[in-house]
């Protein structure tokens, strides 16, 4: 078993193909250990490497009414009157606190999403 800190792009290339290479070992074996650990290391460097932002708070919850089949009046419970829904989606409107926690408890957006700029 040979695993090394990832430092560069090289390394990562190198620790993905040894991955794929091990990657049916089974546990409690040598390889199966070896996969275990290699999986933690390259986590770590993509998660350093890689980040991926929060995506911004109109556009997941357009994202998720598309996903629920849901229409801007669907959301009239949540947001209030119409034309509030069309503002708030139309980035005319800030979200308020309330309708973050509407929001977030029924389309199930995490409210760190929500409470973003935008």
């Amino acid at each position: 078993m040979n695993v090394r800190p990832i430092k560069n792009k090289k390394d990562y290339d190198r620790a993905l193909a040894r991955l794929e290479t091990i990657f049916d070992a089974e546990k409690g074996t040598n390889e199966g250990d070896e996969l275990e650990l290699l999986s933690m290391v390259i986590d770590i460097y993509e998660k350093e490497k890689y980040l991926i932002d929060f995506p911004d708070p109109i556009e997941a919850i357009k994202f998720r009414m598309e996903q629920m089949d849901m229409r801007q009046k669907d959301l009239v419970d949540l947001i209030g009157f119409k034309s509030r829904v069309s503002e708030v989606l139309n980035r005319k409107r800030k979200l308020t606190l309330d309708m973050i926690r509407k929001i977030s408890e029924v389309l199930s957006i995490p409210s760190e999403v929500l409470i973003r700029e935008y």
